[in-house]
């Protein structure tokens, strides 16, 4: 296989940094990192695979100087729309972790796992985004069931870990349960959120649109029909909970009108899928939890049952390390699926 040269923008982030542990881990056929930040994070090295690679400074140049083939985005949706076409006009590939590109209707949106295909249609831009975390690991357990039956509508409730605000919302958690600690929380600095996120539950993530929703909750709607090619009923409600990583979802879908749910058919049609496991014994307390999520690759799914008055109605509870699962690991599985279309084309 074809060794490539690949850049990270944003590599001194929170998805930075885990991409570089995820390409490791997954033997991603590297010749050179080029680890790109801005110019305050020049002076600092990023290590993979033993070696050390000095932080360059992201400028317009950067993606030809070091004749790049492959350019992760991770650095704001700013950045990405100021600089993904320097790395596309010189021939490169950019996957994209921010929102910025995601609804342009000549991108292709795309989680390997549920919509593969869409890959192909990356040379239109060059340019292949990745859905919005929560969105990721919905559609990975949508996609066996809209198989299964034919899915309607979908209603979730997200449980969202703080550092899908990176890390600066790690560490104003820290801080804050540092602070309730030593009875001086009323000190406590608010900054990646809009209220106290310590003992506390804030049912709201990113701002507000003229619906009433809120802009996650947008996304998770319109990606979720992007993705899946399906005009989806979908509703969201997203809350910001005092977890540090891993995001959890409790899901109501509702099928088309003739179905009569089977839960053991339902179990199976989830543990067939690529990268989803069922946890799902009630009795014995074992059921999906962010600390079995965290620092694994698995979106894994539980308290699966069907609903008690609607035999076309099922729930479950969803959960997935969305700095991997939601961002680095779909990235780097999205561009291992573009290698391979591309050597055996």
């Amino acid at each position: 296989m074809r060794k490539y040269n690949v850049a990270v923008v944003g590599a001194t982030g929170a998805v930075g940094e885990e991409l570089f542990r995820v390409m490791d881990e997954l033997n991603f056929p590297v010749d050179n990192i080029v680890p790109l930040a801005s110019a305050k994070s020049v002076g600092t090295n990023i290590e993979y695979k033993n070696k050390e690679y000095a932080v360059i400074e992201l400028t317009e140049t950067s993606f030809k100087e070091n004749k790049v083939d492959i350019a992760f985005f991770s650095a704001g949706g700013s950045i990405s729309a100021k600089y993904a076409k320097y790395a596309v006009e010189t021939g490169a590939v950019v996957i994209d972790n921010t929102s910025h590109f995601r609804m342009q209707e000549d991108v292709p949106l795309v989680v390997p796992e549920v919509n593969p295909e869409d890959i192909e249609l990356w040379k239109k831009t060059g340019i292949i985004a990745n859905p919005n975390c929560s969105t990721i690991q919905m559609v990975l357990s949508l996609k066996p069931l809209d198989e299964l039956y034919g899915i309607k509508r979908v209603d979730v409730s997200t449980y969202q870990a703080v550092s899908g605000a990176g890390k600066a919302g790690m560490e104003e958690l820290f801080h804050q349960m540092q602070d309730l600690l030593n009875f001086q929380l009323g000190e406590s600095k608010k900054e990646s959120f809009a209220h106290q996120i310590v003992n506390n539950v804030i049912p709201q993530v990113d701002v507000a649109m003229d619906n009433s929703f809120t802009k996650e909750e947008v996304k998770m709607i319109q990606e979720t029909q992007k993705i899946l090619h399906k005009n989806i009923a979908v509703a969201a409600t997203c809350v910001r909970v005092p977890v540090l990583r891993s995001h959890s979802e409790s899901i109501t879908i509702t099928f088309e009108n003739d179905v009569d749910v089977n839960v053991d058919e339902v179990r199976e049609a989830l543990e067939r899928f690529p990268n989803v496991e069922v946890i799902d014994d009630l009795e014995n307390n074992a059921y999906p939890m962010p600390i079995i999520a965290t620092d694994t690759d698995i979106t894994y799914v539980g308290r699966i049952r069907k609903d008690l008055y609607s035999n076309n109605m099922l729930h479950y509870f969803n959960v997935a390390d969305q700095v991997r699962v939601g961002a680095a690991t779909n990235s780097i599985r999205i561009a291992l699926k573009w290698i391979d279309l591309e050597e055996n084309k």
